[in-house]
């Protein structure tokens, strides 16, 4: 199985007081979906591009499989990163940019591809600069999901997306997944429409990583429980509780452990804490 390695990563741009990256040590192994998380300024998209060398560290060093990915063509070419710089020429047909890539690599998926084309409506004749936010988005897409990369890092990928067109990714997404399983890295704002696909999330925050973690480990003792003040209070006696929210006489509260051992009464409610809820409480501690 193959995994990409990042050990002790420094990162520091010539003219910043402040290094972006103090430490970051992480593992992305084969055939996951991460999210990667953070606020505007974490440094995500320069952590992908770091990755897929598009930037150079100024310390540590990214291993594909145990060698340096840097001027490593071997493991460059099972790396692709979904960046939301054009690094298209603006003028051309997007018909012509999917030739250009298609030729890139032996075995990209021209089938899936043209599926894709007709899923999203999109319209091969326009030049890519004509094309609003979205429909960019659209043709980064379709090739993100079509290169033959074991790893693929999606920098904002619904950025400009409608409704529609966000359901069509996410659903050619698991699809494409099912079917090809590889580790795909979703970079984005919109928490509450992801969590039910990755099934590893990241948070990175203050130059470093602040939580890496399976959602299996996180679901299993993360809980919202809900009800009467009163018997909320009561059953939840002893619980160190995270963050809590009252209105009136009912009352939820949001915390990361075993469930209490006692009956539970009848007017309280349990529910898995939503990922949203749990990293908003996460970054709001670390940045106080």
């Amino acid at each position: 199985m193959s995994k990409i390695e990042i050990k002790h990563l420094k990162k520091r741009f010539k003219f910043s007081k402040e290094p972006l990256f103090t430490d970051i040590n992480i593992t992305f192994e084969e055939n996951q979906i991460y999210g990667l998380f953070g606020e505007n300024g974490a440094g995500k998209s320069t952590l992908m591009s770091l990755i897929a060398d598009y930037n150079f560290v100024t310390a540590g060093e990214v291993l594909y499989d145990g060698e340096p990915v840097h001027d490593n063509s071997k493991a460059l070419q099972n790396i692709y990163y979904m960046s939301q710089n054009n690094m298209y020429n603006k003028n051309d047909k997007v018909k012509k940019i999917f030739d250009f890539v298609s030729k890139l690599y032996v075995d990209y998926d021209v089938e899936l591809q043209n599926r894709l084309v007709k899923k999203f409506r999109l319209d091969e004749s326009q030049k890519f600069n004509k094309l609003s936010t979205g429909y960019k988005s659209i043709v980064r897409i379709i090739i993100s999901l079509c290169v033959p990369c074991k790893f693929i890092f999606m920098d904002e990928p619904t950025l400009g997306l409608d409704a529609r067109n966000r359901e069509v990714f996410y659903t050619s997404l698991i699809e494409t997944y099912s079917e090809n399983p590889r580790t795909f890295v979703l970079s984005t704002h919109i928490i509450e429409e992801i969590d039910q696909i990755i099934n590893h999330f990241i948070l990175l925050q203050d130059g470093e990583i602040k939580m890496d973690s399976s959602i299996d480990d996180i679901s299993e003792k993360s809980y919202s429980i809900s009800g009467p003040s009163e018997d909320v209070d009561k059953y939840i006696q002893g619980i160190n509780v995270l963050d809590s929210d009252q209105l009136g006489r009912y009352k939820t509260v949001h915390f990361m452990d075993e469930l209490p051992n006692r009956e539970k009464p009848e007017s309280v409610d349990i529910e898995k804490m939503k990922l949203q809820k749990l990293l908003i409480y996460v970054m709001e501690k670390e940045g106080k």
